[in-house]
């Protein structure tokens, strides 16, 4: 497996050294940390291995096969089905982009430690329909997954990502001319009248301990004929999201990533309560919740996510089970579904605990 790249250079680091949010030999938030929330005390590593309660179902989370519903047509003209994660196909007016795919175990660079999913992938890559573009938001290895990049990469789709993501998928096989690098507020037509646009997120990058922000980090909204979609990326309470409700929307559905939070990580994630504030900034759209019920890589109960936003926002919610398709515009209610799968467990285990690789890191 290849665990590391080399390092931009030429014409893409030309690119991203032109980049505003290029400081220092690396990319930089718009706002310090300091800005968003200041932070509480950062848990260690053995905060993990030996605390928190709930952080996997006791029982497999229910979950569908998805094709019969990608055969049937679309009333509305959008929807979108959730694969875990951050790993959504949408289908927005007769496009199809496949967002932060991820069927990889382990979120991680090793084989045998590191973030284990706990819950499978409802459908193989091999079975997903024509795909038009793969977005990837940054490099973080529960985003950026090396054997999905692998197997993607024989689709012959183009790949839409933020500056200097392109040499690890030239790396492991992806063409160059089918890679579409943005800097925030660029944008890349598709064939079919799909236009992404690359905007801010307040984040970080990196898949080793030599290359912290050598990558930009990315939101996207995709705008077809008919109807716009806005997806988080990974990213904390900024104050842009104002901003790129104003410029890029209304949308009619936002995915914002809600799990793996924690308060000293205000800066980088959202958090329920947080991703709530987020999605009334940005002012529009039906809010369908990603980035939780995947991996454990937080101290948190795995549905703690699911369950606060049920409490506080069951208005404009959208959560479909894993691998069920759904247009957001005929969704009237969410149903609890992943109460059926428990409270979950604790593992205690250094090797499923080790989650270096993708810690948020002091600003």
């Amino acid at each position: 497996m290849a665990l590391f790249t080399r390092h931009a250079q030429g014409l893409r680091l030309e690119r991203m050294q032109a980049s505003r949010q290029y400081s220092g030999g690396g990319f930089v938030n718009t706002y310090p940390s300091s800005a968003v929330l200041r932070p509480e005390s950062r848990p260690s590593l053995t905060d993990f291995i030996f605390r928190g309660e709930g952080r996997t179902p006791a029982h497999p989370l229910p979950s569908l096969d998805p094709r019969p519903g990608w055969t049937r047509p679309i009333d509305t003209g959008l929807r979108a089905t959730w694969l875990g994660h951050s790993t959504v196909l949408l289908e927005i007016d007769g496009v199809r982009v496949l967002t932060d795919p991820v069927w990889g175990q382990r979120a991680s660079p090793f084989s045998f430690m590191g973030p284990k999913r706990f819950q499978p992938v409802p459908v193989d890559i091999a079975a997903l329909p024509p795909l038009d573009a793969v977005l990837i938001s940054h490099d973080h290895y529960d985003h950026l997954d090396y054997p999905s990049i692998r197997a993607l990469a024989a689709l012959r789709v183009p790949f839409i990502t933020s500056l200097g993501v392109g040499m690890h998928l030239e790396a492991w096989g992806v063409p160059t001319e089918r890679i579409i690098e943005l800097d925030w507020w660029e944008h890349t037509a598709l064939p079919g009248g799909l236009t992404i646009t690359a905007a801010p997120s307040h984040h970080f990058s990196g898949r080793s301990l030599h290359d912290r922000n050598a990558t930009l980090w990315s939101s996207f909204a995709l705008r077809g004929e008919r109807h716009a979609v806005f997806f988080s990326g990974d990213t904390g309470l900024s104050l842009l999201f104002s901003e790129i409700g104003q410029r890029l929307g209304p949308f009619d559905l936002v995915l914002i990533e809600v799990g793996a939070f924690h308060p000293s990580w205000g800066s980088v994630h959202l958090g329920p309560d947080n991703a709530l504030l987020a999605w009334r900034q940005l002012g529009s759209g039906r809010f369908l919740p990603v980035h939780w019920g995947t991996f454990n890589l937080a101290m948190h109960p795995w549905a703690e996510p699911a369950e606060v936003l049920l409490a506080k926002a069951p208005e404009g919610l959208v959560m479909p089970r894993l691998g069920e398709p759904i247009e957001p515009a005929r969704v009237e209610t969410v149903e609890p579904w992943w109460r059926s799968a428990g409270e979950g467990h604790w593992q205690n285990s250094a090797l499923q605990a080790a989650e270096f690789m993708v810690l948020p890191a002091k600003d």
